[in-house]
C-alpha cells in the first residue's frame, strides 16, 4: 500500500478530536533520504526508522504537509510501513502539555533556582510515554545517560567548569533536541554541589543503591 494511502488509513483511525500524533516510518531502501525528503516535519532517523509528528490547529506539521511528503516519497518509489509511533493526542492532552514548559526551559528555570556557584548536578528527565524511550536515549546521547529501571526516565551528571559530567551548554542542546521532536516529559535536579575542588579525580562520587554514579 502507498504510504500516502497508510497515512489515510491511520487518519481515520484517530480519535475524534485528536490535535497531535506521532508517525514512525520503517524503510529499508535509502531510508537517509527519505528521512531528508520529510525533515520539513521534524523528522529523526534511528537506522531505518524514521519518526516525525504531525499536528493541527498550526502547532507542528499538518496533515496536510506530511501528505505532501509522502506522496513525494511515493512518486520516488520508497516504500515502507507507517505507523503510529505514540498514541494520540487530543486537544484537552495537548492544552495540559502545553502548560507545561519545554524541557530545555525547565533545564533553564531550574539553573535560575541554583546557587550561583553550584559546580556538578545529577539530573533526571522522566518522559511522558514509554514510545520516546529509544529516540530519546539516541538523542540524550552527548549527556551519556543512564536508563532509571522501572520507570521512564535517564539520568546524567552535568559538571559547570570542569570534572565528570556533560557541560550546561550540551544538557541544553540535548534537551532542545528532544523539544523539537516533541518529546515531552519532565525534567529535575535530583542533587547539586556548589565549588567543588576536585584534586586528582574527576569530581565528586554520588552513590545510588550503593553504585557510584
Amino acid at each position: 500500500m502507498a504510504l500516502v494511502d497508510q497515512w489515510k488509513v491511520i487518519q481515520s483511525n484517530l480519535p475524534e478530536g485528536w490535535s497531535g500524533a506521532q508517525l514512525r516510518l520503517t524503510i529499508e531502501d535509502e531510508p537517509g533520504r527519505a528521512a531528508a525528503m520529510l525533515a520539513p516535519a521534524g523528522a529523526g532517523r534511528h537506522g531505518n526508522v524514521i519518526t516525525f509528528s504531525v499536528a493541527r490547529g498550526g502547532t507542528g506539521s499538518s496533515p496536510d504537509l506530511v501528505t505532501r511528503l509522502l506522496r513525494r516519497l511515493d512518486a520516488e518509489r520508497l516504500d515502507g510501513t507507517l505507523a503510529l509511533a505514540a498514541p494520540a493526542e487530543s486537544v484537552a492532552q495537548a492544552g495540559m502539555r502545553s502548560r507545561r514548559p519545554a524541557l530545555a526551559e525547565q533545564w533553564q528555570e531550574a539553573l535560575a533556582a541554583l546557587p550561583p556557584d553550584w559546580s556538578d548536578l545529577y539530573a533526571e528527565v522522566e518522559l511522558d510515554s514509554s514510545d520516546y524511550l529509544e529516540r530519546g536515549a539516541l538523542l540524550l546521547a552527548p549527556v551519556n545517560p543512564a536508563r532509571v529501571t522501572g520507570r521512564m526516565a535517564y539520568r546524567f551528571r552535568v559538571a559547570r567548569q570542569f570534572g565528570y559530567g556533560a557541560s550546561g551548554e550540551m544538557t541544553h542542546r540535548c534537551l532542545e533536541r528532544l523539544d523539537g521532536e516533541r518529546i515531552s516529559g519532565r525534567f529535575s535536579v535530583l542533587w547539586a554541589l556548589s565549588d567543588t575542588k576536585p584534586v586528582y579525580t574527576q569530581g565528586p562520587v554520588w552513590y545510588v543503591g550503593g553504585r557510584p554514579v
